[in-house]
């Protein structure tokens, strides 16, 4: 199965502040914020929601195709992605910008205050996947993850066009959105991630009921934090997959990433949902565990021995002959 990951590449700089913010924050003074957090470390790291996904199913045995637009700042990067088995043949390099970057500060409590600049980003509306599906000599699948809304609109429409199917994951960016712009990234759409919080922002923002968006996607797949992940489907019963057991919480960031990453490197192979959720939970507590989105370990006896601890013998036998993991 040929993945095409469309969305936002960039370079993480990531701060611990070992305090909680909500410390800091007075009731009656939220109007006027101007608080400064001194942070005990930081990590400048690769990310960017499409090459963070790209890059876990690279290294769970997929060639999938990266489709986005970077500074000229992205060459270091680019050899290590390739690496890992991603095809980087399809990122726009703009002559003029910087790479985007991502500066996020982390409390004690796992909460995050983030601010994201654009940079190249902004350039990835003029990339069409016409030129993609032709190299690639086929695509089965296109991620359509956070990115610049035109470039999102653009490939989702183009999708529909080409007759590729479509997963949709406007995550970060639906807050950007207009209705009829939400309502277009869902529509026909094979599936649909979104955490909890982004569940009911997307029904606010597309005005629809969630009956109504199951009606106009395939599969909804919602992650739950610590109470793990939700597939719904129209028509069917609601698959609830609790969370596989994390160790210490080292770093929040890119964790939605891992997942989507394990679960559809899962379902490629022929997983079924309930599976694919489950191998997507291992992999985002692997990231859970580790500082940067890209540093985790993807062993395969890790692996497994993790699907096991969570989810019993028979689960981590169903997957393992679905799992390959690169050298």
């Amino acid at each position: 199965m040929r993945i095409a990951v469309t969305g936002s590449i960039a370079t993480d700089h990531l701060m611990v502040f070992p305090g909680r913010f909500a410390d800091q924050l007075m009731a009656g003074r939220l109007d006027r914020v101007s608080l400064s957090f001194l942070a005990d470390s930081l990590d400048v790291r690769r990310g960017g929601v499409a090459a963070n996904i790209a890059w876990g199913l690279g290294r769970l045995g997929l060639a999938p195709v990266l489709v986005g637009a970077v500074g000229s700042d992205f060459e270091p990067y680019r050899v290590l992605l390739k690496e890992q088995g991603v095809d980087t043949e399809s990122v726009r390099v703009s002559p003029d910008l910087h790479t985007a970057r991502f500066v996020c500060t982390t409390d004690a409590d796992q909460n995050q205050i983030a601010t994201f600049y654009t940079g190249a980003m902004a350039e990835a509306r003029h990339i069409s996947l016409a030129p993609v599906l032709a190299r690639a000599q086929g695509l089965d699948l296109v991620l359509v993850s956070p990115n610049d809304p035109e470039a999102m609109l653009r490939h989702t429409r183009e999708c529909h066009e080409l007759g590729l199917p479509v997963a949709a994951d406007p995550s970060q960016q639906l807050a950007r959105l207009e209705r009829d712009q939400v309502r277009a990234l869902i529509d026909r759409s094979r599936m649909l991630f979104t955490n909890e919080y982004e569940s009911a922002l997307l029904q606010e923002r597309s005005g629809w009921t969630q009956e109504q968006v199951l009606g106009r996607t395939g599969l909804w797949i919602t992650t739950l934090g610590a109470a793990g992940s939700r597939i719904r489907q129209a028509g069917r019963t609601t698959i609830e997959v609790p969370a596989a057991p994390a160790g210490c919480a080292a770093d929040p960031t890119g964790v939605g990433d891992a997942y989507r990453a394990g679960f559809l490197a899962a379902l490629a192979r022929g997983a079924n949902p309930r599976d694919a959720a489950r191998l997507g939970s291992v992999t985002a507590v692997l990231a859970l565990e580790t500082v940067g989105t890209q540093e985790h370990t993807l062993g395969r006896a890790e692996l497994l021995t993790r699907l096991e601890g969570a989810y019993g013998r028979t689960a981590a036998d169903a997957l393992s002959s679905r799992l390959v993991v690169r050298s």
